[in-house]
């Protein structure tokens, strides 16, 4: 589906001047659902997130209630090693009391019935907590067992991410602090390039030392074939003036899909590959200054890790 959409966009740029506004509309309405879709899948990545935080909070609360079955376990153990002992004397003093009268003989009788049903409903409590401490313990192991096993999945796709983000910052080394900046937060790896290196005013045309920037990024995350790759592209809350696109939103996209078919032309997988166009929505500083509003013309590359192998063990 990418390519079929990389196709048409192609044919757009070429011809430009010919297209109709409803083919250009339809083209943009997959561009919007390739967004959603990779939203989508960051929201699923944050939901991954709370669910791992949610089994070690279920954890920590199955220790806790283990402990408190323990504890109620050894109460009952020291009530009947109690009436056992009780039990004892009673049949001793029975002995004793079977020269009494036989009023004595029967009221003693009742007593030790009594002891006796007391002591078999202790004997059933004591069998219950103890089958229902067996299936806590089994259902802590398994709960323990899925933790870890979570926490290693997610440990091995954050070492993934910091060797990615590495191997980035070294093929892009000459560019970072000239308008480039690589960061890892979240679980996910941040490229940003602003416009001053990739774009002219009102352009979506990459530039001869962006595109060699771009072109150095595709020759890692094509050697990464499970990274989802998200191109955002952003602009400040100056009006788009040009005649060829409707506003910035428009232009924002633009710019996106000018980046991604770069990744593509250097063998970046395009079915990694989504891009979005957020306009002036998404600033990272104030659009009141010249500065504030160079920093908000940007292109946001966004790499995220394939959670699939996560998904598939919740589900499990």
């Amino acid at each position: 589906m990418l390519k079929k959409v990389a196709v048409l966009v192609l044919i757009t740029l070429t011809l430009s001047s010919c297209v109709s506004k409803k083919v250009y509309q339809e083209l943009e309405s997959k561009f919007n659902k390739l967004r959603t879709s990779n939203s989508e899948l960051i929201k699923e990545n944050d939901e991954l997130l709370k669910v791992k935080k949610g089994l070690q909070n279920d954890l920590a609360s199955l220790k806790e209630d283990l402990k408190k079955l323990q504890a109620k376990k050894q109460i009952l153990e020291n009530e009947y090693a109690s009436l056992q002992n009780k039990h004892k004397n009673l049949e001793e003093s029975y002995g004793v009391l079977s020269t009494q009268s036989s009023k004595e003989l029967a009221e003693q009788s009742k007593k030790n019935q009594d002891l006796l049903v007391k002591l078999e409903e202790k004997e059933r409590k004591l069998l219950e907590e103890s089958l229902r401490l067996e299936e806590m313990e089994r259902q802590l192991s398994l709960r323990s067992e899925e933790v870890d096993e979570l926490q290693s999945l997610i440990k091995a796709k954050e070492a993934q991410m910091q060797k990615l983000k590495n191997a980035i910052s070294s093929a892009l080394h000459n560019f970072e602090g000239n308008g480039l900046t690589v960061v890892h937060k979240n679980g996910k790896i941040y490229v940003s390039m602003e416009n001053k290196l990739l774009f002219n005013s009102g352009s979506w045309a990459v530039g001869t030392e962006g595109k060699k920037a771009v072109e150095q990024l595709a020759s890692v995350l094509s050697e990464n074939k499970d990274i989802n790759v998200l191109i955002e592209g952003h602009t400040d809350n100056v009006p788009y003036k040009g005649t060829t696109l409707i506003d910035n939103w428009d232009l924002s996209v633009k710019r996106a899909t000018a980046i991604v078919r770069i990744l593509k032309d250097k063998g970046v997988d395009p079915t990694q590959i989504t891009a979005a166009g957020r306009s002036e929505y998404l600033p990272v500083d104030s659009n009141k200054t010249r500065e504030g509003k160079a920093k908000n013309r940007r292109i946001e590359i966004i790499l995220a890790p394939n959670l699939d192998e996560i998904s598939k063990l919740l589900k499990e």
